[in-house]
């Protein structure tokens, strides 16, 4: 992934599907859809550094899983679908 390509054009129903989907995500989760912007963004630059990442075929969902201990607490999961364009074989 280039730089450039965080400030590539997106038609209007592809920021709307985006917004969309932050709003569900984060509603579950009771995090704001700022937050859940700042993840996602996060997370695509520490993997850019590593691989090239399809930023359009990203899907990053927060759910609640049961706890392995016996009280039955469910806990946050992060579950991230992030397609791969190339590895990357040195760092940046």
């Amino acid at each position: 992934m280039k730089f450039s390509d965080i400030f590539k054009k997106k038609s209007s129903s592809d920021v709307a599907k985006d917004r969309l989907k932050l709003v569900l995500v984060s509603d579950r989760a009771s995090c704001s859809p700022e937050i859940m912007q700042k993840i996602r963004s996060d997370i695509i630059e520490v993997l850019s550094k590593y691989v090239e990442v399809d930023i359009d075929g990203i899907d990053i969902n927060i759910t609640q899983i049961d706890s392995e201990e016996k009280d039955g607490k469910t806990l946050p999961a992060l579950y991230a679908n992030i397609p791969i364009k190339n590895m990357n074989h040195t760092a940046k």
